[in-house]
């Protein structure tokens, strides 16, 4: 609003505010007179505020880490003193048949974060299955010990085993360390050593994931009960509260059509599915607000578009809204996962493709010009580790265009076997970034690669983007000659003058 343009509109509104001409007759003939002067001076002194505030906006003073809780404005998400934060990450599996979180019988949990953050990753995703909290709950309300969870998973041989060497690699848990206490000891080292942590609800019944048959993909499926699945959000969103570094949580993995269950899967619909995710994100804001919250979409995760582009809910005519999310509509991300290399059959992998796919899927929500901007992240990715992982095309394309875009990534994921996967004890993932005993890279060179990546995907945090014109984040400085009006009646009106 340029200066004139504020004078010419007061010009207008003062003769009309007629309670206030009732009430300050002088007042009002008085600021006609000397309403140049005082607005000017008005604008000059925002000006100034603004000016100040603007000379420390490319990088924003850090208060102590993590310098929470975190929101969102259009596509950044913000810090508490609204500087961006972005995660460059990888994936940490708990929610497998012990429900403990994997690799501790190879490697402490200080020498598992100490290798995250050796490459310059801020961020892991720590996988979670429901059953967990039933467990929880149908215990007495007292978590499972985690020598219970290994024979349980293992048998009584092999999980005594596994057992002894967890304990000796990580010796403050003994017979009694149950597994949210696992949980707790990892978040408590990646704050140590200034790692944000985002809890993933994986899947309800603790297993491999992910397929349609497995009774986990959709609300109403097998394991997937809907009261569980909610009641287990909250619970651990209030368990994280006294974690300084839970951050953010997401509502589900892998949303997918339930293929053993016809009735389910005829509620697969985008109406339903914004149905539970309202359902499921009040239940996590109310147990912790300060935590943002992760919204996945169909089809395994790699369609939001509908949230983005603003688009009919199908079957139904409703419309993505943040408003719909009362009070917290500025603690909203989206998330998305990318695995054309096994999932798309004969899709081009030139990287124009993949990244129209990508934009298609729900990236645009970055842009400056989408209908409904977001900060996204690609929460998983990965492939085979082996000596010619740095030369993958895919890989490549997919790592450029989240550093270019500054968009956050968790890719799938850090460790090199599990206690117990689909039956076989010990199994080995090939996928993983570490070798199998969780002590090495198995691939350095594209190590390498995703350290440069994080340094680029992270070059913008600590610095102050230009803020959407939203109740989560005002902008004084942008509104000054509308503040200096209101500030020009009052003094006046008051009988200040300058």
């Amino acid at each position: 609003m340029s200066t004139q343009t504020c004078l010419d509109d007061l010009r207008v509104v003062l003769p009309q505010t007629f309670i206030l001409h009732s009430l300050f007759p002088h007042s009002l003939l008085f600021a006609m007179t000397r309403l140049e002067r005082i607005r000017s001076k008005a604008v000059t002194v925002l000006a100034a505020a603004s000016l100040a505030a603007a000379s420390t906006s490319t990088v924003a003073p850090r208060a102590t880490w993590p310098n929470g809780p975190f929101t969102t404005n259009g596509r950044w998400m913000l810090d508490a003193n609204n500087a961006t934060v972005t995660y460059a990450g990888v994936n940490w599996p708990g929610s497998l048949d012990a429900m403990v979180p994997e690799g501790l019988q190879y490697q402490s949990i200080e020498s598992i974060v100490s290798m995250i953050k050796s490459v310059g990753m801020n961020a892991i995703r720590l996988t979670y299955a429901t059953e967990m909290i039933d467990q929880y709950y149908d215990n007495g309300e007292s978590d499972v010990t985690i020598q219970r969870a290994f024979t349980d998973a293992l048998g009584q041989d092999a999980g005594s085993t596994v057992f002894n060497a967890v304990i000796t690699n990580n010796p403050s848990f003994d017979n009694q360390t149950t597994r949210l206490q696992v949980f707790d000891a990892i978040a408590a080292e990646c704050a140590r050593q200034e790692i944000y942590v985002h809890l993933d609800n994986h899947l309800s019944q603790a297993g491999w994931c992910c397929n349609p048959t497995d009774g986990n993909g959709w609300w109403g499926d097998t394991y997937f009960n809907v009261d569980n699945w909610s009641r287990g959000l909250s619970f651990m969103a209030n368990h994280g509260r006294s974690w300084s570094n839970l951050m953010s949580m997401s509502l589900r993995n892998e949303l997918r059509v339930p293929l053993t269950n016809s009735q389910v899967a005829s509620t697969y619909t985008w109406e339903d599915w914004y149905t539970y995710m309202r359902q499921g994100s009040d239940a996590i804001h109310a147990a912790n607000p300060d935590v943002l919250i992760f919204l996945s979409g169909l089809d395994s995760d790699k369609d939001l578009s509908v949230v983005v582009d603003g688009s009919n809910l199908t079957p139904g005519s409703a419309r993505f809204s943040k408003n719909d999310f009362a009070g917290y509509g500025n603690k909203l991300v989206l998330e998305l996962h990318a695995y054309d290399n096994i999932f798309t059959f004969g899709a081009s992998s030139e990287c124009s493709s993949v990244e129209d796919r990508l934009n298609s899927a729900g990236f645009e929500a970055l842009d400056d010009d989408a209908n409904h901007k977001f900060p996204v992240l690609l929460t998983e990715f990965g492939l085979e580790q082996n000596s010619t992982t740095a030369q993958d095309s895919y890989a490549s394309c997919l790592l450029n265009f989240v550093s270019s875009r500054n968009a956050g990534w968790m890719i799938w994921q850090i460790g090199g076997s599990y206690y117990i996967r689909e039956g076989t004890q010990d199994y080995d993932e090939q996928w993983g970034l570490l070798s199998h005993d969780w002590s090495d890279w198995r691939a350095p060179d594209f190590v390498n690669n995703l350290n440069t990546t994080a340094r680029s995907t992270l070059s913008v945090d600590g610095t102050v983007p230009e803020l959407e014109d939203d109740s989560s984040a005002p902008r004084f400085g942008q509104h000054a000659a509308k503040w200096a009006t209101v500030i020009s009646i009052s003094l006046v009106i008051a009988g200040i003058a300058f």
